[in-house]
C-alpha cells in the first residue's frame, strides 16, 4: 500500500532478524558490536481493545509468548493479504504465539471506532485488535507503512520488522527458533492466548459485497462474510436460496457443498451463466443458476506475485484479490485490486491477461499499459458499451478505460479524483470534487438524467467511506449527492422504474431509493492523510531501502538482479535527479525546492529469496511500496532508511 506512516519521536530500531534476543555474543578476540536490544513499546490506543472480551491487554501480560504486532488499516488490500497470510501460522503455533493487531487509520472513516468493530468482523480477524485512531502505537514503533510486522520475544524485546506481504514464511522460522530458545530457557509460557470471539449475530446477510440483478427480476448478493451467493426474491428481502456451504475453502460442486472465501462481483455472461470474483481465493468461479453448480474457471487458488506470468490459460495463471467483474468489449474484465491492474478472461478461449496496469500504485492516466490504479474496486460499462467505469478505491477516484484508436488498444481516463492522498465529501465541478474510498459504481441507464454524450448516461458510484450515493454526470462534468446515510455501500444496480438498489454492507441488507429528479450539491469537506512530514535536506538525499534474506534464505540471482527499485515524487518536480526504476535497493536522489516546501516521495521495493537447503528450494518474493512524506529543512537528514526486511543498522526512523 503506498501510504506513508509518520516519524515518531522515539523510533525503535529492532535487533537482527532471527538473531538469538538473549544469547551472549560468542567469545572471540574482537567481539562484534552488538545493537543494544530495545524494549517493545507499550501497546496503547485511545479506541479500546477488540476480541478481548472487555479485557484490556499489555505486553507486560503476554510475557512468555512470542508476540507478531500487525500494523494494519481495513482499506489496505496488502494488509487484508497479510490477516489471510497469517492464519495458518496462528494455528499451528497457537500455544506460543500471540499476535496483536493494532489498527491504524488512513481514512477520515477508519478512525471510527464503530467502523474498525465492523472491519475486525467482516475480515475474520480471529486475534486481539487495538483501535489507535490518533497512531500512538506506531509512532513508537517508527512504522512507516501499511503493512507492517513486528516480532517481540518472550522477554519483551523486539527481534524483527517486515515491512509489507509476503515474510509470513521468514517469520515462522523465527518463531520456531525463538521456541526452541526461549523454551530451553524456561521463559517461554504455553497455553491459550487472549483472543475471545464476539457473539455472532442472526442476520439473512452479513456485510455482503455486491449485488447482481437477475433476468428473473431477483438478485443475487454475494454474502462475503459468510462465503456465500444468496438468492433474494424481486422483494430484494426474502432469501430464494443460498449457494455455498459457508465456510472458507476453494471446493467446486452444487449449491451445498461449494465453498468460497470472502467473495465480492459478479457478472452475468451472454451464456446465462454468472462469473464471480472470489476474492481471497484468488479465483474466477462460475456458477450455472438454474442447478446452483459452482465451478473453478481462472486461478490457481494462490495469490500472483511479481515474476509470476500474467497470460496464459487461466487455470494454470495466479490471480490476486480479483474483486469486481464486467463484461466489456467481448471479454470479462477484472478488477484485480491485489495488485493494483485491470486483468481479462476469455470464457471462450480460457485465457487470461494483463490489461491495464503496471501494479504501480497511484494516479496515472494515459495508454492502459502504462496507466496506474490503486485498488480498483468496482466495474461497470455504460449503456453504450463505450466505457468501463473504474472505482479505484485508494486514489478515491472515478475513472474509465476506452478504445483508444481502431487498433485493439485501450486508454485509461480519470473523472474524479487527485490521488493517494486527498479524499473528502464534495460536490461540484469533477476536478474539484471529492470521494472518499469508493467500492461500487454503476452505470445509470441513458436518458436517466442526461443522454446523447459518450458514456451514454451518467454514473452513480457507492462512495463507501462518506457512506453516500453520488452521480457523475459525463454531459456536465458536474459530481452531486444522490443519497445519505448510507453505510459503507459497497454496490448497487438500477431497477425498473427509476430506482436503484443498493449493497449497504454495514447495515448488511439491501436498501432500494428512488432516483431524485433533482440531485443534492454537499459542499462538503477535503481531507488529506494526516501524517508528520520526515525532515530531510534539499539537495542529495540517499534512500536506503534494507532488506536481509531471512535466515536460511539467499538472494535469488539464478534469473538476473533479483531486487527492483521504482521512485518517483508528487509533485513530481520534487525529485529533480533519481526517478524511474532500477535493481540496486540504495539509490541517491536529488530534492530540489525552497526550504519548507513540502511533498511526497514513493518508493517501491521488491526482493526475491530461495531457501539454501533442499531438492527443490522455495522461493519468495517480498515487496512493499512506501509514500513517504518529506518537508525540505536546512539540517534535515541526507539518508532515508526503509525497512523491507530485517532492520537499519543507522538511524532509522
Amino acid at each position: 500500500m503506498n501510504d506513508p506512516a509518520a516519524t515518531p519521536a522515539t523510533p525503535v530500531t529492532p535487533t537482527d532478524a532471527g538473531a538469538s534476543a538473549a544469547a551472549e555474543p560468542d567469545p572471540a578476540p574482537a567481539p562484534a558490536v552488538r545493537r543494544p536490544r530495545v524494549r517493545a513499546p507499550e501497546l496503547t490506543g485511545k479506541g479500546g481493545w477488540l476480541n478481548t472480551g472487555g479485557e484490556q491487554l499489555s505486553l507486560t501480560a503476554l510475557r512468555g509468548k512470542i508476540v507478531i504486532v500487525d500494523f494494519w488499516t481495513f482499506c489496505c488490500i496488502n494488509c487484508l493479504h497479510v490477516i489471510d497470510e497469517l492464519r495458518e501460522l496462528e494455528e499451528r503455533h497457537s500455544e506460543t504465539v500471540v499476535v496483536v493487531g493494532v489498527h491504524s487509520p488512513k481514512f477520515v472513516h477508519e478512525a471510527e471506532h464503530a467502523a474498525v468493530v465492523d472491519a475486525v468482523e467482516r475480515y475474520g480477524v480471529e486475534h486481539p485488535v487495538l483501535d489507535d485512531p490518533e497512531l500512538a502505537t506506531w509512532k513508537q514503533y517508527a512504522v512507516r507503512a501499511w503493512p507492517t510486522l513486528v516480532v517481540i520475544d518472550p522477554e519483551g524485546y523486539v527481534v524483527a520488522q517486515h515491512a509489507g506481504e509476503g515474510h509470513v514464511h521468514a517469520i515462522e522460522r523465527l518463531v520456531e527458533q525463538l521456541e526452541a530458545e526461549h523454551g530451553a530457557k524456561g521463559t517461554l509460557r504455553r497455553g491459550e492466548g487472549p483472543y475471545m470471539p464476539p457473539e455472532p449475530v442472526a442476520t439473512d446477510l452479513r456485510f455482503p459485497g455486491k449485488v447482481l440483478a437477475l433476468p428473473d427480476g431477483g438478485f443475487l448478493v454475494s454474502d462475503t462474510t459468510r462465503h456465500q451467493l444468496v438468492e433474494l426474491a424481486a422483494d430484494g428481502e426474502s432469501v430464494v436460496r443460498r449457494i455455498g456451504e459457508g465456510e472458507r475453502g476453494l471446493s467446486d460442486g452444487g449449491p451445498g457443498t461449494a465453498r468460497f472465501n470472502e467473495p465480492q462481483g459478479m457478472v452475468l455472461l451472454p451464456d446465462g451463466a454468472v462469473l464471480v470474483a472470489d476474492t481471497v481465493n484468488h479465483a474466477l468461479r462460475r456458477l450455472d443458476v438454474a442447478t446452483g453448480t459452482v465451478e473453478t474457471v481462472a486461478g490457481t487458488g494462490e495469490q500472483w506475485w511479481q515474476g509470476a506470468p500474467t497470460e496464459g490459460a487461466a487455470r494454470e495463471i495466479a490471480l490476486s484479490s480479483p474483486w469486481d467483474v464486467a463484461y466489456f468489449a467481448g471479454r470479462v474484465w477484472i478488477a484485480m485490486a491485489g495488485v493494483h491492474q485491470l486483468w481479462t478472461y476469455d470464457p471462450v478461449s480460457g485465457v487470461v491477461g494483463v490489461a491495464a496496469g503496471t501494479t504501480n500504485e497511484g494516479l496515472v492516466d494515459g495508454p492502459a499499459d502504462e496507466a496506474w490504479f490503486a485498488q480498483p474496486s468496482g466495474l461497470a460499462v455504460s449503456p453504450d458499451g463505450t466505457r468501463l467505469w473504474v472505482a479505484d478505491s485508494e486514489t478515491s477516484a472515478l475513472r474509465w478505460v476506452e478504445a483508444d484508436g481502431d487498433g485493439g488498444t485501450f486508454a485509461v481516463r480519470t473523472a474524479v479524483g487527485t490521488g493517494l492522498f486527498d479524499f473528502g465529501h464534495r460536490d461540484g465541478p469533477a476536478g474539484q470534487a471529492l470521494l472518499q474510498h469508493p467500492l461500487g459504481v454503476t452505470a445509470l441507464p441513458g436518458g436517466t438524467f442526461r443522454d446523447g454524450v459518450p458514456g451514454g448516461g451518467s454514473v452513480a458510484v457507492c462512495d463507501t467511506y462518506n457512506h453516500a450515493l453520488r452521480r457523475y454526470d459525463p454531459a456536465t462534468g458536474e459530481v452531486s449527492t444522490l443519497a445519505t446515510d448510507l453505510r459503507e455501500p459497497s454496490g448497487a444496480v438500477p431497477v425498473n422504474g427509476g430506482e436503484i438498489v443498493v449493497v449497504e454492507s454495514a447495515r448488511h441488507r439491501l436498501t432500494r431509493l428512488r432516483l431524485p429528479e433533482d440531485t443534492a450539491r454537499v459542499e462538503g469537506v477535503a481531507h488529506q492523510t494526516q501524517r508528520a512530514a520526515t525532515e530531510v535536506a534539499a539537495g542529495v538525499l540517499s534512500l536506503d531501502v534494507v532488506f536481509q534474506a531471512p535466515p536460511g534464505q539467499k538472494l535469488d540471482t539464478r534469473y538476473g538482479p533479483s531486487t527492483r527499485l521504482l521512485v518517483s515524487a508528487t509533485p513530481p518536480e520534487l525529485l529533480a535527479e533519481g526517478e524511474g526504476a532500477g535493481t540496486d535497493l540504495r539509490r541517491d536522489v536529488r530534492l530540489a525546492g525552497a526550504e519548507g516546501s513540502e511533498g511526497v516521495l514513493h518508493v517501491s521495493a521488491m526482493a526475491a529469496s530461495c531457501d539454501e537447503e533442499g531438492e527443490y528450494p522455495a522461493c519468495h518474493v517480498h515487496q512493499q511500496d512506501w509514500g513517504v512524506p518529506v518537508r525540505l529543512t536546512a539540517g534535515g537528514a541526507d539518508r532515508l532508511p526503509l525497512v523491507l526486511a530485517g532492520l537499519d543498522a543507522g538511524d532509522e526512523g
